[in-house]
């Protein structure tokens, strides 16, 4: 399950192995699928190893890549990794790794998926092929099973749970709302102290901005966490979430992984995820190490046929809620994000109206007409 130890499932062992090895070579590697789960598995990897001679370091990009370079030319014992940024040192002659004897694939399902899948492939050929590979997740659905007994010779299956599920101590709950009243039913929970903090997943980037921008207006001291924030952005927002500094966090799926918040209370799904295993990985940053938590999804009627997927997958069906002070009927907010179509042809509009300026400026009768 989400929050059960998997990070210490696999650093323990590995630290174990490598304690009385001879330093200077990289013999563990860790691939995860964002740069914030790398930092923080580095992060774990330092706390246990601290009275150990083992030495780390995290590879992934958004930052300078010589103190990286300095991991590889000095040969820290465990390297974690993004695949993008690792096959980007794979260039060079100093980014050699053929000491590696354990591979670690965490997220093993997100990993492995067909967005993933190409730089994983062209990551193993730089590694031995002789290593133990170790795969972990909360969620692996059959085609991703299915595959990494393609990649695996004999693999042994250790799994905690019967099926993937939202960890137990997780308090799920639906609320229907329209589409364009989410903004404002999201507001009214945190005005009326029903959430202390929360971490709240959208669906895309935009509407990751547009909700901040609606929450900061609102006197709701909020920060973003998405792909197109530059990584000091990124770990800012994280760390002032953690800190306190922000009461709210808004996301995209980029913080549904791994990602460890402390006594988190409240997960919101803005948007109902497009998959089961989203929606595991979504709840399950609160109610972590055995504690508890809420997990709320919005829901609107569009978005039924991915509750009931949900709904499958976890076995049952979700309690629904209706707010007795909450107007449901309230006149529009406007849309929270603009459909990509209106905005490309706001574009072409726009592109237009400059063209035809051109067009009206006083002709030059001494010009030469052009040729046909």
């Amino acid at each position: 399950m989400t929050g059960s130890g998997k990070t210490a499932a696999f650093l323990l062992p590995i630290l174990h192995h490598l304690i009385d090895k001879p330093r200077r070579t990289t013999r563990a590697l860790i691939l995860t699928p964002t740069r914030e789960l790398a930092a923080q598995i580095l992060d774990d990897l330092n706390q246990l190893a601290i009275h150990t001679p083992i030495t780390g370091a995290a590879i992934f990009g958004g930052v300078g890549m010589s103190p990286q370079e300095h991991a590889f030319r000095t040969g820290v014992d465990v390297l974690v990794a993004t695949p993008g940024r690792l096959l980007d040192h794979f260039r060079f002659g100093y980014a050699k790794i053929p000491g590696i004897e354990y591979l670690v694939l965490d997220e093993a399902d997100r990993m492995l998926d067909m967005g993933f899948l190409p730089d994983i492939r062209r990551v193993l050929k730089h590694i031995p092929a002789k290593r133990q590979t170790l795969f972990f997740s909360a969620t692996m659905p059959p085609p991703i099973a299915t595959l990494t007994r393609e990649m695996l010779h004999n693999p042994v299956t250790i799994n905690r749970e019967r099926k993937s599920t939202p960890a137990v101590g997780i308090t799920q709950a639906i609320y229907p709302v329209r589409q364009d009243l989410k903004s404002s039913l999201f507001l009214h929970l945190l005005n009326s102290g029903v959430m202390k903090e929360a971490l709240v997943f959208t669906r895309t980037k935009h509407r990751a901005n547009r909700l901040q921008l609606q929450l900061v207006k609102a006197g709701i001291k909020a920060e973003r966490i998405h792909g197109n924030r530059s990584q000091s952005q990124r770990t800012e927002a994280l760390a002032g979430f953690k800190s306190g500094k922000y009461r709210v966090l808004v996301a995209t799926d980029i913080a549904a992984r791994g990602i460890d918040i402390e006594a988190l209370g409240h997960v919101v799904n803005f948007d109902v995820p497009q998959t089961p295993e989203d929606y595991i990985h979504r709840v399950g940053r609160t109610a972590r190490a055995e504690t508890t938590g809420d997990a709320f999804t919005f829901i609107a009627p569009d978005e039924e046929p991915q509750l009931r997927d949900i709904e499958r997958v976890v076995g049952k069906r979700l309690p629904r809620v209706t707010l007795p002070d909450f107007d449901y009927n309230a006149k529009s907010e406007g849309k929270l994000e603009v459909p990509l179509a209106e905005r490309l042809a706001a574009m072409r509009a726009q592109r237009g109206r400059g063209k035809g300026l051109t067009h009206n400026k006083p002709s030059n009768p001494n010009a030469r007409r052009p040729r046909r």
